[in-house]
């Protein structure tokens, strides 16, 4: 297939070819257009017509295959200063959901697979998970911190409504009393209401829920096999009702594609019980930034440059700046409004007043004494 100009990789864009570029190309229900070939791997593949008119072809169906995977730990920490937690569990590799955005698509290249349609159709359970909780929290030196659950990929994509990896996971941190995050698209985590809202009225747990657009068609473009914003806005309903603090992460914010949505997404939340929002704006790592243009040549081809070119600004005329801080902002002009336009909605809304840490002094590590059988007589 081709797929038109090559974009640079530095330096304004001011030409985007489409030629070759149309859907029938496409994946149904899936956000990569292609399988772009892994930064470790030492050959690349690409599509082309070789005169047999096998372009003109439909793309195959591309259906999900899961794998066990045996983990070696799972619980990871980072010393990263610019986010609010120290350590998270992931229970799968590879999302379903398909963001074209998900900055989590390079992990894939870990394993020799693609970022691209190989990270939402080639998942991984850990199918130790469980166990390896059990025996981490119950290690002699721990130190409990709230744990962020599902940070990496989505704990509660398509395939957790089977594994049940997350709820057994919950099921360990509630039975101990640790703390624990959880950030999600999908309105399968109403399923746990009945878990999280004990654990919330000790203090011990709070949901963020992802909101990128209200705009449905762009919605299904962006993160086909996540949930529609109007479903996840009724789970920010459900879980507040539940007693569950819940924020709303507008993110990522887009500029020229849904940052004129900040302050309509940020009402849409407060109106729905949020207690906070948070926004990031679109970072490009890695094979990220190729996936990311190939989509918007695809999908908004009369914007693409211009949207490439001002994400390009944001970030001293690079596709990404990885520094702490910043990578997850930009700097300069159009950084600057969007975080204006951002704290004001959100003050004025009332949705920017500081969070309440969760509790830590409650937790009992596995094997402690009050896990074991009394015999008194």
């Amino acid at each position: 297939m081709r797929t038109g100009q090559k974009l640079k990789k530095s330096g304004r864009v001011t030409l985007l070819d489409t030629t070759g570029v149309a859907e029938r190309f496409e994946h149904r229900g899936r956000g990569a257009i292609s399988n772009q070939t892994g930064r470790y791997e030492r050959e690349t593949r690409h599509g082309f017509d070789d005169g047999w008119d096998s372009v003109e072809d439909a793309a195959d169906p591309l259906d999900t295959q899961v794998f066990d995977e045996v983990a070696r730990t799972i619980i990871t920490f980072n010393k990263s200063p610019d986010i609010s937690f120290d350590r998270t569990v992931n229970p799968y590799r590879g999302c379903e959901h398909g963001c074209i955005y998900c900055f989590a698509r390079p992990t894939h290249s870990w394993s020799g697979l693609s970022p691209g349609l190989d990270f939402e159709s080639k998942l991984f359970r850990k199918t130790n998970a469980v166990d390896l909780l059990m025996r981490e929290l119950s290690r002699p030196g721990y130190i409990v911190r709230p744990i962020a659950l599902g940070m990496n990929t989505d704990a509660y994509q398509p395939i957790e409504r089977e594994e049940r990896l997350t709820r057994q996971l919950l099921e360990v941190l509630a039975a101990h009393n640790h703390p624990v995050s959880l950030l999600t698209k999908s309105a399968l985590i109403q399923r746990d209401i009945d878990i999280l809202a004990p654990m919330a009225a000790k203090g011990l747990t709070r949901v963020g829920v992802s909101v990128t657009t209200l705009d449905r068609k762009l919605a299904r473009k962006m993160e086909p096999r996540a949930a529609t914003p109007e479903r996840r806005l009724e789970t920010v309903k459900a879980l507040s009702e539940a007693g569950i603090p819940v924020a709303v992460m507008t993110a990522p914010i887009i500029p020229g594609l849904n940052d004129h949505e900040i302050e309509a997404l940020i009402r849409a939340a407060a109106d729905n019980g949020a207690r906070g929002v948070g926004y990031v704006v679109l970072r490009l790592p890695f094979e990220l930034k190729d996936l990311f243009h190939e989509w918007l040549v695809q999908h908004a081809p009369d914007r693409a440059a211009r949207i490439i070119n001002t994400l390009r600004d944001m970030r001293g005329g690079m596709d990404y700046d990885a520094r702490w801080f910043e990578r997850g902002t930009g700097r300069g002009p159009v950084a600057d409004l969007i975080r204006a336009r951002f704290v004001r909605a959100a003050t004025q809304l009332g949705l920017n007043r500081p969070r309440d840490p969760l509790r830590t002094d409650l937790f009992c590590p596995p094997g402690a004494p009050s896990d074991q059988l009394s015999f008194d007589l």
